[in-house]
């Protein structure tokens, strides 16, 4: 029987380091997700029907930061062929929990804790990293970016979603009032918003929709489209 979904209480109390994805943050995660990223679970939805437009058998599917494995068991429930999917993770807790689920459900996910900046890409069809990018370090990301081009097919497909900044700081400002307004709807409080904003600082940067943009381009793609947006949230699908 799945367990019951544990609510997010992370920051209820003060905090006293930065985010980590640590057993504190995987034991809650699902719920985090889904009450602090508008529409995550619709965008999910999305990227798995994108994905489902292009099934075939051994379609190989790699995910990056896919924590407890929530978007790769969707797809595999919804998949009419045996497509290859793959999780990777820097977080140990993370894959314990996505392990747990993946046995829970039976599903034949490959999960592998690995460094995404140093992992081996090769002759993938869709790579996708859901609000993973933002994580990595500004000056790597590009270098990242690189590397997921050349790892993947010709016909390749890179789908991404980041929290973004505008270059309008007015209206910047606007939309973080927005998104707290929105936590506070899901049933957080002030004092957990602003926990939470303290432990992201300088952890979690975000780009502006230019420079994710620009960075694809840079990286060597070509067809560079969005197709959400909620206010600061977006998702690209990329292209060669």
């Amino acid at each position: 029987m799945q367990k019951e979904k544990v609510e997010d209480k992370v920051f209820t109390e003060k905090i006293s380091k930065k985010f980590e994805f640590d057993e504190a943050v995987a034991a809650v995660f699902d719920d985090m997700l889904s009450r602090s990223v508008p529409f995550y679970n619709e965008v999910r939805k999305l990227i798995v029907s994108l994905i489902l437009k292009e099934q075939k058998e051994g379609l190989k599917i790699l995910d990056l930061g896919s924590s407890t494995a929530k978007f790769l068991l969707d797809l595999h429930t919804k998949m009419d062929v045996k497509m290859q999917l793959k999780g990777l993770d820097n977080s140990q807790a993370m894959l314990d929990r996505a392990e747990q689920k993946c046995q829970a459900f039976g599903a034949d996910i490959t999960l592998e804790l690995a460094d995404m900046l140093s992992y081996d890409y090769a002759e993938e069809d869709v790579i996708v990293a859901n609000y993973t990018l933002q994580f990595i370090r500004p000056m790597q990301r590009l270098e990242l970016v690189k590397a997921l081009f050349a790892g993947l097919k010709e016909d390749g497909m890179f789908i991404f979603s980041e929290k973004v900044v505008f270059e309008d700081k007015v209206l910047d400002k606007e939309m973080i009032d927005i998104y707290y307004a929105y936590k506070k709807e899901q049933g957080y409080s002030e004092y957990e918003i602003a926990q939470k904003r303290e432990a992201l600082e300088n952890v979690l940067i975000p780009f502006t929709i230019k420079e994710n943009i620009q960075m694809c381009k840079d990286a060597g793609f070509t067809k560079i489209e969005t197709v959400f947006q909620w206010a600061n949230f977006v998702t690209f699908v990329v292209k060669k």
